[in-house]
């Protein structure tokens, strides 16, 4: 039999379970996907009957499978969602979708007790109000559900729920409070002082380390089984554990997240980006972060060219970086798209494209995206001596996002990965006790070096 951590790795579309030999190589994987149900509000959220359900009788069919022995079990799972438990422990209310809208009643009432805005969005790394502030829903339940909230013993982010499902222990820890939460003041490295205000403390159970794991009789054997951990730094946490300079991780995707876990100091310290943002490591220490939709404007914007120059849907992928058309277009450079989900002082009131060429037109598009990607990367690392910088997800294999992004980044050493397995790995190495080594990303996550091409 070999030995095995298993890991459920749950998305908000696919539900994952995989097990990990000793050396991290997946042995075993398995996909589901739940249809949603409704709140009350008639709004879509997780069917958590079915979630649970799944969780336990895939667990249930390993252990007893003759193949595996598992030895550990851990949780990665997306964040800004609580699991409401009374003090039986049943669970009180539907897993409220952070897309939700509240009634701006609600946030105001917020803001007016807590404010100024822009001073709390700092000192706790959001950079809105609403339900993906998941310490929002607790006050949005406690003054629009009170015969509720009175009810609850217990609300335990996500990924702890999970794990209490088979301990029965409930439990908090750093990179669930820390994401985006507006529960945690990064400047005094504790709740905000409006948790303790509205009480809110009493019902989030104890903190303790992302690595910590309970050794439990489950069904007759021993298993180590771990508290959970947020996605995105899980995710992070292969890097951490392997490369040992300072390095920052751009990871990319719909949202594109350039995370710093080696900055000093918190956000409200020293940058005023909206779009700036605080994570947390597993052992409590900020992520300084900054976001841009990039690859949903991408997506957008190739769509477009597509049409106007009648290529196929796909053709985008096969154009790769072609020195002298971003010559040509940096010569006497314009702005010429008008984003339709970004925000940029640089962008034109309306798309003008010059060209008569869809290689010409993709290139332009390239650059002007990539100097955002740029401005996003020079926001988190800010004077900071980093010379290395990663890049993985879906631009991870672009040519002309790489090559352009290794060319403004001259002074530093760019590599790319590839991991479709990202904050599952995650999760399964932070309740290991193995140590990684600098050739961990070489042997598991396809890296790459990249050098910037010769300016003519």
């Amino acid at each position: 039999m070999i030995n095995v951590t298993a890991v459920f790795d749950i998305g908000k579309t696919n539900k994952k379970f995989f097990l990990f030999d000793k050396d991290y190589k997946e042995v075993y994987k398995e996909y589901s996907k739940f249809d949603e149900i409704v709140d009350e509000d008639g709004h879509p959220t997780e069917n958590l009957s079915a979630l649970q359900n799944w969780l336990k009788g895939v667990f249930e069919n390993i252990l007893n499978a003759k193949q595996f022995n598992v030895t550990a079990i851990n949780f990665s799972t997306y964040g800004a969602s609580f699991v409401h438990l009374d003090e039986n422990g049943e669970v009180l209310t539907p897993l409220y979708n952070y897309t939700k809208d509240i009634d701006q009643s609600v946030i105001d009432s917020f803001v007016e007790k807590y404010g100024p805005k822009e001073e709390f969005l700092k000192t706790t790394g959001c950079f809105d109000l609403s339900l993906l502030n998941s310490g929002l829903q607790l006050y949005w339940i406690k003054y629009t559900k009170p015969e509720i909230f009175k009810k609850i013993k217990y609300s335990l982010h996500l990924p702890q729920y999970l794990s209490y499902i088979f301990t029965g222990i409930p439990l908090s820890e750093y990179t669930s409070i820390g994401c985006h939460t507006a529960l945690w003041d990064y400047t005094i490295k504790d709740y905000h002082s409006w948790v303790y205000k509205e009480e809110l403390h009493k019902i989030l159970p104890p903190i303790v380390s992302t690595e910590t794991s309970i050794n439990m009789n489950y069904n007759g054997k021993r298993i180590k089984i771990g508290v959970g951990i947020h996605d995105s730094s899980s995710a992070l946490l292969p890097y951490v554990r392997s490369v040992k300079k300072k390095f920052v991780l751009v990871s990319t995707g719909t949202w594109s997240i350039t995370l710093n876990p080696f900055a000093e100091h918190a956000i409200v310290e020293d940058t005023d980006a909206e779009d700036s943002i605080n994570y947390m490591r597993i052992n409590g220490k900020p992520v300084k972060a900054t976001r841009v939709f990039l690859g949903n404007e991408y997506k957008i914007q190739v769509a477009k060219l597509s049409g106007q120059f009648g290529v196929d849907e796909d053709y985008h992928r096969h154009v790769k970086f072609d020195y002298d058309l971003y010559s040509e277009i940096m010569h006497d450079f314009k702005h010429m798209f008008k984003w339709e989900s970004i925000k940029d002082e640089n962008m034109p009131d309306k798309t003008e494209i010059t060209y008569d060429k869809f290689e010409h037109a993709y290139h332009q598009l390239m650059t002007e995206l990539v100097l955002l990607q740029v401005k996003s990367i020079r926001d988190v690392v800010r004077g900071a001596e980093i010379k290395r910088l990663y890049v993985d997800g879906g631009f991870s294999d672009n040519d002309l996002f790489v090559k352009l992004l290794s060319h403004y980044f001259r002074n530093m050493k760019l590599r790319t990965t590839d991991s479709s397995l990202g904050s599952a790995l995650g999760a399964a190495i932070s309740i290991s006790d193995k140590k990684l080594n600098s050739k961990f990303l070489k042997k598991n996550y396809s890296l790459k070096k990249h050098v910037p091409f010769i300016t003519k």
